[in-house]
């Protein structure tokens, strides 16, 4: 047993020897190979178009920048002001939405690739457009901060892209929060409009009242003869004209009704003589004034510049030719055993 034991060792050993003089062998050969694998490598990296990376960073907009938002928007006007997070939210909507995404590809993506490009299947056109842009949520350290990845052909394309994807979102938050003031706006001045109408209308109604009863009273002073006020004198003494708190209306006189219901019948307007009506007409100016311009507000600040990176990401030569010498080298290699190992086991078998 012995004997066999070591013999196997032996064997084993030679073997191992007889392996590596193959491969010292045919070093030609997996030289060759190697080189040729190296040589395929470099014009796959060479050839292969590059990608270039532009990266930037979106945080929350000051209360400066939103203040505009607010303007009248106080407890008096019945308008929640808007705050730092109701802005930046809408566009944190509109810049994870997964419209805005499918309106960039269609738009600005799409556009840029050559017409040959554009004939593959559209979802695995949106599936490489999908791995040319990111978002990443925010970490604990900046809990408001996202970030924005753009790859391109070229490193001025993905800053450009960058730019014109975050104003995008921009725009669209902008137009929703506008369209938001301008609906509230209206609302609030339709509202005092209705109010204005109502107390106009209950002015008619109550001039319309007032000529009846003094029509009546008109009636008793002439049944009475009263052509003038009555004067009541005493240690009270009061002269019943115009306005006499607790005396008839007819006491004003016949001659005064007579004016009084003449004024009333060709008053124009009773806008003068309803007392909330200029409140509310200054309130509903307000809400008709209202207006907010696109370039007087900001819905997110930029954290600093948009990183541009003029080295491609993609390829990575040095990584692709030491995988191509990798594989040259270690598929030349195990070839020339196989090889080998195949015709020893023929010549086994033959003997």
């Amino acid at each position: 047993m012995q004997g066999d034991l070591m013999v196997s060792k032996k064997d084993e050993e030679v073997d191992l020897q007889e392996l590596v003089r193959v491969l010292w062998d045919k070093k030609a050969w997996i030289l060759i190979f190697t080189l040729l694998s190296v040589l395929f490598a470099s014009v796959f990296a060479f050839l292969s178009k590059p990608e270039y990376e532009a990266k930037g960073y979106v945080v929350p907009p000051t209360q400066k920048d939103i203040e505009n938002f607010n303007y009248g928007r106080t407890k008096d006007s019945q308008l929640t002001p808007y705050t730092i997070k109701d802005v930046y939210g809408v566009f944190i909507s509109y810049f994870q939405a997964e419209s805005l995404r499918q309106d960039f590809f269609n738009n600005v993506y799409l556009p840029s690739l050559s017409e040959e490009e554009r004939q593959g299947a559209q979802d695995g056109l949106y599936s490489g457009f999908s791995k040319r842009l990111s978002i990443t949520l925010p970490g604990k350290d900046f809990a408001d901060r996202y970030s924005i990845t753009v790859r391109s052909d070229s490193p001025a394309q993905s800053v450009e892209w960058v730019h014109q994807y975050v104003a995008r979102a921009s725009d669209l938050a902008k137009q929703e929060l506008l369209a938001n003031v301008r609906r509230e706006a209206e609302v609030g001045a339709r509202n005092v409009e209705q109010q204005i109408a109502a107390l106009r209308d209950v002015s008619q109604k109550e001039r319309e009242d007032s000529i009846v009863r003094l029509q009546e009273a008109l009636q008793v002073a002439e049944a009475l003869g009263l052509e003038k006020p009555l004067i009541i004198t005493g240690n009270s003494a009061i002269e019943v004209a115009g306005n006499i708190a607790g005396q008839p209306a007819y006491m004003r006189g016949a001659k005064a009704l007579k004016a009084e219901i003449e004024n009333m019948e060709l008053r124009k307007s009773d806008d003068p003589f309803i007392g909330r009506l200029r409140e509310l007409q200054g309130k509903y100016d307000f809400y008709k004034g209202i207006e907010v311009k696109v370039g007087d507000v900001s819905v997110y600040r930029m954290d600093g510049g948009i990183a541009r990176y003029d080295t491609p990401v993609k390829p990575v030569k040095s990584m692709i030719l030491a995988l191509g010498l990798l594989i040259g080298l270690v598929g030349s290699s195990g070839l020339v055993l196989v090889v080998y190992l195949i015709a020893r086991g023929r010549s086994a078998v033959s003997s």
